[in-house]
């Protein structure tokens, strides 16, 4: 004798591990589908996600609601829904978390419409690709790893070298000066740096232009994991209906991956390798192919990407990496010196640098900055050794003007006034490359290499 299969799905918590969840059914039940939230008629605010099947008519759930809320044998229905987020033009000078609930007391949202967190990849031949540089006012950043429109750039390094401190000022930077909007998503950093963000936006008048959704260190391994695709569907809404370019910040890519490690190991998965999830690849993949630009409207991505241990081989970072046009490695060695930004521009890389996309001039400049940086760095071993005063004639003046270079480099942000005394600068991207120029040519020789530090162009030292 057959059973009618409903067609609503029913079921019991079997058990409860972590944020791990397990609803075991009968026999030729009606399955939900993976994504589907599922709930409780006993508690409305239970939310409990499909995750995975097991072969004992039962199913794995993610929980995303509190785990206080479930005990074993709850009745456990089907919403035919997935995880949803609002999305409004209202959402702009907002921050929520993962539930759409508000989190910076300026009361609720009103006439939001839901859209689920998971949207199918956009297909190839509706992407477009642009050559349009945008500055950021940052002098190396535009120099040596410049980006365009539409494309990805990554802050990669490991903890406490500045990475949140430079996407802050990058958030001001672009945000002040162009037309679209930005989306932030916090994901996995600590709260101290989700506050300061938003007070640091707030202060700079940008956050009209700006909707925030954070998912902090505090949160579970769900939250922190999910709340990458709701900041991406806010992402695709700006795109896709309000036709707007959109600039996405992403702090920290890697506490996506790691947060799915996590995950995985609740499942008790078996592991990759070196320890991640089997899944890691597919996970970030999806992640960075739905932000693209089309013919509605552009998506500019800013991730910071966390190196634990400061092992950049890491397989977690280089899986992050190879999604990115633009690559900006912060290294400990040149923040210990007192150079900020401390970007090592001899690791750092970008398709963007070439003569067709920045122009001649800019190519020409960059290459030779480079080289003479490299320079530099060979020479650095033979002055550590017998001192600058033992090199010969030439390689003292290009020793000397890559020091130049490097001092010139630095640069005070806004998002740090208050801690250094020093007001922040924006330099246009065609004065740093002719200033940069100067420099190389010989033309800035007679001004001290000290007094290089921490301007903005040239033309503000008096003795020029």
């Amino acid at each position: 004798m057959t059973h009618a299969r409903s067609e609503k799905f029913a079921g019991r918590i079997r058990r409860v591990h972590g944020q791990i969840v397990e609803v075991e059914f009968e026999k030729n039940q009606f399955l939900p589908k993976f994504f589907e939230i599922l709930t409780s008629p006993e508690n409305p605010q239970v939310k409990l996600e499909v995750y995975a099947f097991t072969e004992r008519n039962s199913l794995y759930c993610l929980s995303v609601s509190a785990k206080n809320l479930l005990h074993r044998d709850m009745p456990i229905t089907s919403t035919g829904s997935p995880l949803t987020i609002p999305v409004s033009p209202k959402l702009l000078g907002r921050l929520i978390d993962l539930y759409g609930q508000p989190r910076d007391n300026l009361g609720p949202l009103q006439d939001v419409d839901q859209v689920s967190i998971y949207q199918a990849n956009i297909s190839l031949d509706t992407v477009e690709t642009t050559e349009q540089l945008l500055e950021t006012g940052i002098k190396q950043i535009d120099l040596f790893t410049p980006f365009v429109r539409g494309g990805k750039i990554g802050f990669v390094g490991g903890a406490g070298v500045g990475k949140t401190v430079i996407m802050t000022e990058l958030l001001r930077n672009i945000t002040y000066k162009t037309s679209g909007v930005a989306v932030f998503a916090g994901i996995g950093e600590r709260i101290r740096e989700g506050h300061e963000l938003f007070e640091t936006v707030k202060a700079s008048g940008v956050l009209p232009k700006i909707a925030m959704i954070f998912g902090q260190m505090n949160e579970n391994a769900i939250i922190r994991f999910r709340v990458a695709w709701a900041a991406t569907a806010m992402a695709e809404y700006f795109r896709d209906k309000m036709k707007k370019d959109v600039l996405f910040f992403c702090d920290n890519t890697y506490r996506f991956i790691q947060a799915g490690s996590e995950v995985s190991a609740l499942l008790e998965s078996i592991p990759s390798e070196l320890g991640y999830q089997a899944t890691m690849e597919s996970e970030i993949s999806n992640f960075e192919n739905r932000l693209v630009s089309t013919k509605d409207g552009s998506i500019t991505s800013v991730q910071t990407v966390y190196v634990p241990a400061d092992e950049l081989t890491d397989v977690a970072v280089s899986a992050i990496i190879s999604h990115l046009n633009a690559v900006v490695i912060l290294s400990r060695p040149i923040a210990s010196r007192g150079y900020y930004p401390p970007i090592d521009s001899l690791l750092s890389s970008t398709s963007t640098l070439n003569k067709k996309t920045v122009g001649e001039d800019h190519y020409e400049t960059a290459t030779k900055a480079l080289e003479l940086l490299h320079n530099h760095q060979r020479l650095s071993r033979i002055v550590a050794i017998v001192g600058e005063s033992e090199l010969s004639p030439y390689d003292r003046l290009v020793f000397q003007r890559a020091k130049r270079i490097i001092n010139f480099m630095t640069q005070p942000f806004f998002t740090t006034e208050a801690q250094t005394g020093k007001k922040g600068k924006i330099v246009p991207m065609k004065n740093t490359v002719a200033d940069v120029k100067r420099i190389i040519s010989g033309e800035a020789d007679n001004i001290p290499a000290e007094k290089m530090m921490y301007i903005g162009t040239l033309d503000e030292i008096k003795a020029l």
